[in-house]
Protein backbone atom coordinates (compact mmCIF):
# COMPACT_ATOMS: atom_id res chain seq x y z
CA UNK A 1 0.00 0.00 0.00
CA UNK A 2 1.25 3.45 -1.20
CA UNK A 3 0.01 4.61 2.26
CA UNK A 4 2.16 2.75 4.40
CA UNK A 5 5.49 4.53 1.82
CA UNK A 6 3.83 7.79 2.52
CA UNK A 7 3.55 7.23 6.00
CA UNK A 8 7.37 6.19 6.45
CA UNK A 9 8.62 9.19 4.11
CA UNK A 10 7.37 11.81 6.63
CA UNK A 11 8.76 9.66 9.30
CA UNK A 12 12.08 9.94 7.91
CA UNK A 13 11.72 13.64 7.22
CA UNK A 14 10.78 14.22 11.10
CA UNK A 15 13.94 11.99 12.19
CA UNK A 16 16.12 13.89 9.90
CA UNK A 17 14.94 16.77 11.52
CA UNK A 18 15.07 15.73 15.02
CA UNK A 19 18.48 13.98 13.81
CA UNK A 20 20.20 17.36 12.87
CA UNK A 21 17.84 20.12 15.08
CA UNK A 22 16.95 19.90 18.66
CA UNK A 23 15.80 23.77 18.27
CA UNK A 24 13.45 23.33 15.51
CA UNK A 25 12.17 19.80 16.33
CA UNK A 26 11.06 21.25 19.74
CA UNK A 27 9.63 24.33 17.60
CA UNK A 28 7.53 21.87 15.21
CA UNK A 29 6.35 19.96 18.26
CA UNK A 30 4.84 23.04 19.26
CA UNK A 31 2.41 23.16 16.00
CA UNK A 32 -0.70 22.32 15.62
CA UNK A 33 -0.50 18.44 14.55
CA UNK A 34 -2.26 18.87 11.15
CA UNK A 35 0.51 20.83 10.01
CA UNK A 36 3.66 19.32 11.92
CA UNK A 37 4.51 16.44 9.17
CA UNK A 38 4.68 19.72 6.02
CA UNK A 39 6.80 21.92 8.27
CA UNK A 40 9.26 18.34 8.79
CA UNK A 41 9.28 17.51 5.14
CA UNK A 42 10.67 20.99 4.44
CA UNK A 43 13.02 20.75 6.79
CA UNK A 44 14.32 17.35 5.47
CA UNK A 45 14.31 18.30 2.14
CA UNK A 46 16.12 21.71 2.87
CA UNK A 47 18.89 19.53 5.24
CA UNK A 48 19.49 17.29 1.89
CA UNK A 49 20.84 20.45 -0.02
CA UNK A 50 22.91 21.43 3.24
CA UNK A 51 24.77 18.21 3.54
CA UNK A 52 25.78 18.43 -0.16
CA UNK A 53 27.54 21.29 0.54
CA UNK A 54 28.44 21.04 3.53
CA UNK A 55 29.34 17.84 4.25
CA UNK A 56 29.94 15.71 1.60
CA UNK A 57 33.67 16.62 0.68
CA UNK A 58 35.00 13.78 -0.70
CA UNK A 59 32.41 13.92 -3.34
CA UNK A 60 31.45 15.66 -6.75
CA UNK A 61 29.67 18.11 -4.93
CA UNK A 62 28.32 19.53 -7.83
CA UNK A 63 27.30 16.56 -9.39
CA UNK A 64 25.19 15.32 -6.21
CA UNK A 65 23.77 19.12 -6.47
CA UNK A 66 22.63 18.48 -9.60
CA UNK A 67 21.15 15.41 -8.88
CA UNK A 68 18.97 16.28 -6.52
CA UNK A 69 17.72 19.32 -8.42
CA UNK A 70 16.99 17.10 -11.58
CA UNK A 71 15.79 14.27 -8.57
CA UNK A 72 13.19 17.47 -7.39
CA UNK A 73 11.74 18.39 -10.60
CA UNK A 74 10.93 14.82 -11.16
CA UNK A 75 9.32 14.49 -8.24
CA UNK A 76 7.33 17.51 -8.81
CA UNK A 77 6.50 16.43 -12.27
CA UNK A 78 5.26 12.97 -11.58
CA UNK A 79 3.83 13.50 -8.05
CA UNK A 80 6.48 10.78 -6.67
CA UNK A 81 9.50 9.60 -5.66
CA UNK A 82 11.52 6.78 -4.62
CA UNK A 83 13.83 9.01 -2.13
CA UNK A 84 11.13 9.29 0.89
CA UNK A 85 12.22 12.47 2.03
CA UNK A 86 11.53 13.99 -1.69
CA UNK A 87 8.72 12.42 -1.62
CA UNK A 88 7.24 14.09 1.05
CA UNK A 89 8.25 16.81 0.27
CA UNK A 90 6.70 17.29 -3.13
CA UNK A 91 3.09 16.09 -1.07
CA UNK A 92 3.69 19.22 0.90
CA UNK A 93 4.38 21.41 -2.07
CA UNK A 94 1.24 20.27 -3.98
CA UNK A 95 -0.60 20.17 -0.61
CA UNK A 96 0.16 23.54 -0.18
CA UNK A 97 0.67 24.70 -3.61
CA UNK A 98 3.76 26.20 -2.70
CA UNK A 99 5.46 28.29 -5.36
CA UNK A 100 8.18 26.23 -8.14
CA UNK A 101 10.50 29.35 -7.64
CA UNK A 102 10.95 29.34 -4.05
CA UNK A 103 12.32 26.13 -4.40
CA UNK A 104 14.38 27.35 -7.62
CA UNK A 105 15.89 30.48 -5.49
CA UNK A 106 16.95 27.65 -2.66
CA UNK A 107 18.80 25.42 -4.86
CA UNK A 108 20.43 28.51 -6.25
CA UNK A 109 21.77 29.87 -3.08
CA UNK A 110 22.93 26.40 -2.44
CA UNK A 111 25.05 26.35 -5.56
CA UNK A 112 26.21 29.42 -3.97
CA UNK A 113 28.33 27.66 -1.50
CA UNK A 114 29.90 24.98 -3.91
CA UNK A 115 33.00 27.96 -4.57
CA UNK A 116 34.39 30.62 -2.28
CA UNK A 117 32.09 33.62 -3.03
CA UNK A 118 33.44 36.56 -2.47
CA UNK A 119 30.03 38.62 -1.07
CA UNK A 120 29.08 41.73 -1.59
CA UNK A 121 26.26 43.44 -0.46
CA UNK A 122 24.46 41.81 -3.78
CA UNK A 123 25.49 38.84 -3.17
CA UNK A 124 25.00 38.63 -0.07
CA UNK A 125 21.41 39.52 0.23
CA UNK A 126 20.89 37.24 -2.93
CA UNK A 127 22.30 34.01 -1.03
CA UNK A 128 20.39 34.88 2.43
CA UNK A 129 17.00 35.35 0.25
CA UNK A 130 17.77 31.32 -1.26
CA UNK A 131 19.00 30.07 1.80
CA UNK A 132 16.35 31.04 4.53
CA UNK A 133 13.97 33.37 3.47
CA UNK A 134 12.79 31.64 1.27
CA UNK A 135 12.49 28.51 3.31
CA UNK A 136 10.50 30.40 5.72
CA UNK A 137 8.06 31.23 2.76
CA UNK A 138 7.85 27.89 2.19
CA UNK A 139 6.71 26.96 5.78
CA UNK A 140 4.52 30.74 5.34
CA UNK A 141 2.48 28.97 2.39
CA UNK A 142 1.84 25.69 5.11
CA UNK A 143 0.99 27.93 8.38
CA UNK A 144 -1.69 29.99 5.96
CA UNK A 145 -3.25 27.27 4.51
CA UNK A 146 -3.89 28.25 1.08
CA UNK A 147 -5.13 32.17 2.47
CA UNK A 148 -2.95 34.25 -0.40
CA UNK A 149 -4.00 37.80 0.87
CA UNK A 150 -2.82 36.56 4.80
CA UNK A 151 0.71 35.06 2.89
CA UNK A 152 1.01 38.21 0.86
CA UNK A 153 0.65 40.01 4.21
CA UNK A 154 3.00 38.34 6.33
CA UNK A 155 5.25 37.37 3.66
CA UNK A 156 8.01 40.53 4.25
CA UNK A 157 8.14 39.47 8.40
CA UNK A 158 8.49 35.89 7.11
CA UNK A 159 11.21 36.75 5.42
CA UNK A 160 12.62 39.00 8.21
CA UNK A 161 12.89 36.36 10.35
CA UNK A 162 14.38 33.91 8.14
CA UNK A 163 16.74 36.51 7.32
CA UNK A 164 17.39 37.47 11.30
CA UNK A 165 17.82 33.12 11.88
CA UNK A 166 20.33 33.20 8.98
CA UNK A 167 22.23 36.16 10.28
CA UNK A 168 22.57 34.54 13.62
CA UNK A 169 23.81 31.26 12.09
CA UNK A 170 26.96 32.95 10.35
CA UNK A 171 28.03 34.71 13.63
CA UNK A 172 27.25 31.10 15.49
CA UNK A 173 28.99 28.90 12.67
CA UNK A 174 32.20 31.51 11.48
CA UNK A 175 34.60 29.33 12.97
CA UNK A 176 33.52 26.49 10.85
CA UNK A 177 32.46 28.66 7.69
CA UNK A 178 35.81 30.27 7.41
CA UNK A 179 38.66 27.87 8.70
CA UNK A 180 36.68 24.32 7.58
CA UNK A 181 34.44 25.68 4.52
CA UNK A 182 36.91 28.41 3.80
CA UNK A 183 33.38 31.26 3.66
CA UNK A 184 33.03 34.61 4.81
CA UNK A 185 29.56 35.82 4.00
CA UNK A 186 29.18 39.05 5.60
CA UNK A 187 30.23 41.63 2.90
CA UNK A 188 33.35 43.55 3.15
CA UNK A 189 34.67 42.17 5.87
CA UNK A 190 38.40 41.23 6.31
CA UNK A 191 38.08 37.91 8.71
CA UNK A 192 41.47 38.86 10.20
CA UNK A 193 40.08 42.21 11.79
CA UNK A 194 36.97 40.76 12.86
CA UNK A 195 36.46 42.97 15.82
CA UNK A 196 34.07 43.98 18.54
CA UNK A 197 32.97 46.75 16.77
CA UNK A 198 32.42 44.95 13.14
CA UNK A 199 30.55 42.43 14.92
CA UNK A 200 28.26 44.82 16.28
CA UNK A 201 26.84 46.20 13.34
CA UNK A 202 25.80 42.48 12.71
CA UNK A 203 24.01 42.47 15.88
CA UNK A 204 22.51 45.74 15.15
CA UNK A 205 21.11 44.68 11.79
CA UNK A 206 20.39 41.29 13.58
CA UNK A 207 18.12 43.10 16.00
CA UNK A 208 16.13 45.38 13.30
CA UNK A 209 15.09 42.15 11.64
CA UNK A 210 14.11 40.28 14.63
CA UNK A 211 11.89 43.67 15.76
CA UNK A 212 10.36 43.47 12.33
CA UNK A 213 9.26 39.39 12.77
CA UNK A 214 7.92 39.91 15.91
CA UNK A 215 4.76 41.53 14.26
CA UNK A 216 4.39 39.05 12.18
CA UNK A 217 4.09 36.34 14.67
CA UNK A 218 1.41 37.91 16.20
CA UNK A 219 -0.58 37.76 13.57
CA UNK A 220 0.33 34.25 12.52
CA UNK A 221 -2.74 31.98 12.99
CA UNK A 222 -3.18 30.02 16.02
CA UNK A 223 -1.93 26.60 14.71
CA UNK A 224 1.32 27.89 13.92
CA UNK A 225 2.04 31.18 15.68
CA UNK A 226 3.39 29.38 19.11
CA UNK A 227 5.43 27.18 17.02
CA UNK A 228 7.37 30.09 15.49
CA UNK A 229 7.23 32.11 18.28
CA UNK A 230 9.09 29.55 20.31
CA UNK A 231 11.25 29.49 17.28
CA UNK A 232 11.81 33.04 17.53
CA UNK A 233 12.80 32.80 21.63
CA UNK A 234 15.30 29.91 21.09
CA UNK A 235 17.66 32.10 18.27
CA UNK A 236 16.86 35.14 20.98
CA UNK A 237 18.72 33.28 23.79
CA UNK A 238 21.42 32.03 21.20
CA UNK A 239 21.90 36.22 20.00
CA UNK A 240 22.09 36.99 23.55
CA UNK A 241 25.09 34.66 24.20
CA UNK A 242 26.61 35.60 21.02
CA UNK A 243 26.14 39.36 22.01
CA UNK A 244 27.62 38.44 25.34
CA UNK A 245 30.91 36.49 23.52
CA UNK A 246 33.93 38.44 22.35
CA UNK A 247 34.66 38.85 18.93
CA UNK A 248 37.82 36.72 19.32
CA UNK A 249 36.24 34.31 21.28
CA UNK A 250 33.52 34.25 18.19
CA UNK A 251 36.51 32.87 16.19
CA UNK A 252 37.38 30.36 17.74
CA UNK A 253 34.19 28.69 19.51
CA UNK A 254 31.06 27.97 18.03
CA UNK A 255 28.57 29.41 20.81
CA UNK A 256 25.64 26.80 21.80
CA UNK A 257 22.59 26.29 23.66
CA UNK A 258 22.37 23.23 25.94
CA UNK A 259 19.34 20.80 25.15
CA UNK A 260 18.60 21.58 28.99
CA UNK A 261 18.34 25.08 28.61
CA UNK A 262 16.22 24.35 25.43
CA UNK A 263 13.81 22.98 27.36
CA UNK A 264 13.80 25.26 30.24
CA UNK A 265 13.45 28.47 27.08
CA UNK A 266 10.42 26.03 25.85
CA UNK A 267 8.37 26.24 29.35
CA UNK A 268 9.24 30.34 29.71
CA UNK A 269 8.17 30.95 26.16
CA UNK A 270 4.86 29.57 26.80
CA UNK A 271 4.25 31.42 30.00
CA UNK A 272 5.36 34.54 28.20
CA UNK A 273 3.26 33.69 24.86
CA UNK A 274 0.20 33.80 27.45
CA UNK A 275 0.97 36.16 29.40
CA UNK A 276 1.74 38.96 26.23
CA UNK A 277 -1.90 36.81 24.55
CA UNK A 278 0.26 36.78 21.08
Amino acid sequence: MKQLFDELSYQLSKATTQKYSTSFSLGILALHSSIRPSIYSIYGYVRLADEIVDSFHEYNKAVLLEHLREQTLQALNERISVNPILHSFQETVHRYNIDRSLITQFLHSMEMDLNPVDYNTELYEEYILGSAEVVGLMCLQVFVDGNRLLYEELKPYAMKLGSAFQKVNFLRDLKDDYQVLGRTYFPGIEMNVFNDEVKQKIELEIEQEFHIALNGIRKLPTSSRFGVYLAYQYYQSLFRKIKSTPADRIMHQRIRIPNGKKISLMMSSYLQYKIAAL
